[in-house]
């Protein structure tokens, strides 16, 4: 709650003091009052875009450690809103000595944001496997990172409207506007340059230490040089030593980020890291040594690779060609290749054409590059048979049906529906609608997941034929052909996680 309070006479209580110091008379500023006040909303702004920078971070990372991303932003968003309610009610004790008590709330939530996401991705790689008490640890680090790094961003409106009215005496309310109005473009900026800038050019953990620094460099430099005055000597030291401190932990912690990131993920995957890389859909991670087969991971979930790899494409694939004609096959997602690679061996010369849509080409590059995936999917992509696209699967679909395309079989190799929105919207009734316009008079759509997929695909019309590892319902090793309806086949079996809390 913010509680401007009444113009006071020199020296009295709601002068703010510096820290240390008897009260006495306001300091005059170093600048003119409408720079002063200027200077003041561009610290609204800069913090307002780390903090939602923060909120983000641990979103995202939480949704690539622990799935459902659903869950996760619910969590880390709702602690963060109740804790920013704390945090405002605790600012009330420091209206008197705003100044300092605004320089140590944004170098506290400088560390605290700045190394959240590595502290957090430490506990989940080297302890999340423990188990016991500590199994939900992980779980219990995040909620805490978001109560206190909440707390902080709570205390910040309170004493930057005593800051302002520190300059300025104004009516409440259009200090309030003036804050909120800045406050909000720097989340807007924050929110923007996270997904588009940050996480696809720096990566999770270094976007997470530059915000950081940025956090602790503005609002040092809003109190040390704009309100040094209101500060004791001893005060400015205090301030200057700890956003020295500050800085030093993040760059150091920057430096080491490489070699963090590399023991992490080895941790993590339980497997020597060939490749990571950040492309603008996901984290990519290949593991293995090389000559050996290799384990391809997308935001931390096995994709390809392992013992059984061969076997899971298998048990999606086979069944399904079985069922019917397959001259033409589409395959969503699968652009790691192993799926396209079973289609070509199982269909043999029955099949005459397969295309593959994926949204990531980083990942198709690889499919076509390295020497583990290309050995692991048989050089599917060489195949004159195959043709790959890369975009929005939803929009490559929708676009096939606009074009009267049709196809006898379609395959939907796509990630579990509780990692993103967007992997979502591929398991909705809307998009198995546009599936079945792209199916011809005796297509089917093979899908793997369970009773909430079936039943979206009965939702959509279709009728679902259910089959485990080797088998098919209605028909020992293929699917029974049931003519004149739609066929969806799902297929039961689940691939393993790597992680400690799958949903899926």
């Amino acid at each position: 709650m913010i509680e401007p309070h009444a113009p006071a006479p020199p020296g009295g209580a709601g002068t703010p003091r510096p820290l240390g110091a008897p009260e006495r008379a306001r300091a005059p500023l170093p600048v003119r009052p409408g720079t002063g006040r200027f200077l003041v909303l561009v610290g609204v702004f800069v913090c307002a875009a780390c903090g939602l920078v923060y909120e983000l971070e641990l979103v995202a990372l939480a949704s690539y450690l622990m799935g459902d991303s659903v869950t996760q932003a619910s969590v880390v968003l709702s602690v963060m809103v109740f804790a920013m309610g704390i945090g405002s009610l605790a600012a009330k004790r420091l209206r008197f000595r705003a100044a300092a008590g605004f320089g140590m709330v944004e170098a506290v939530l400088a560390l605290v944001g700045g190394c959240s996401a590595m502290a957090l991705y430490a506990v989940f790689a080297w302890t999340g496997d423990w188990g016991g008490a500590w199994r939900d640890g992980p779980r219990f680090l995040l909620v805490g990172f978001s109560l206190a790094i909440g707390v902080l961003i709570g205390a910040e409106v309170p004493l930057l409207m005593v800051l302002i009215q520190r300059i300025r005496r104004q009516d409440p309310g259009g200090a309030v506007a003036d804050l909120f109005a800045a406050d909000y473009v720097g989340a807007l900026v924050g929110g923007l340059a996270f997904p588009f800038l940050l996480l696809p050019m720096l990566g999770q953990l270094t976007g997470a230490l530059l915000t950081g620094v940025v956090n602790a460099v503005a609002g040092g430099a809003l109190v040390l040089g704009l309100f040094r005055r209101d500060l004791s000597p001893r005060g400015r030291w205090l301030l200057l030593a700890a956003n020295a401190t500050v800085l030093a932990v993040l760059a150091f912690a920057w430096l080491q980020v490489d070699a963090f990131e590399r023991a992490a993920r080895e941790a993590l995957f339980g497997a020597p890291v060939r490749v990571a890389e950040q492309s603008a859909e996901q984290e990519i991670v290949l593991t293995g040594d090389p000559g050996r087969p290799p384990g391809l991971y997308l935001d931390g979930r096995l994709r390809a690779g392992g013992p059984d790899a061969r076997r899971r494409a298998t048990r999606l694939v086979r069944p399904a060609l079985g069922g019917g004609p397959h001259e033409r096959v589409l395959v969503l997602g699968g652009g790691d290749g192993v799926t396209v690679r079973e289609v070509l061996r199982a269909g043999g010369d029955g099949v005459r054409r397969v295309d593959v849509v994926d949204t990531d080409p980083a990942v198709v590059r690889l499919a076509r590059s390295d020497p583990g995936l290309v050995a692991l999917n048989g050089r599917a992509f060489s195949d004159p048979r195959v043709r790959v696209v890369t975009g929005d699967v939803f929009a490559r679909v929708r676009g096939a049906a606009a074009r009267g395309e049709r196809y006898d079989l379609v395959i939907s190799d796509l990630p579990d529906p509780a990692l993103s929105v967007d992997s979502a919207k591929l398991y909705s009734e809307e998009f198995y609608g546009l599936v079945e316009r792209v199916l011809g008079d005796e297509g089917r759509v093979v899908v793997r997941g369970g009773a909430t997929v079936a039943s979206t695909l009965r939702g959509a019309g279709f009728q679902v034929v259910g089959y485990g590892p080797g088998y098919a319902v209605g028909g020992e090793g293929a699917v029974p052909r049931l003519w004149g309806v739609r066929v969806a086949e799902v297929d039961l079996g689940r691939a393993p996680s790597t992680l400690v809390h799958p949903r899926y």
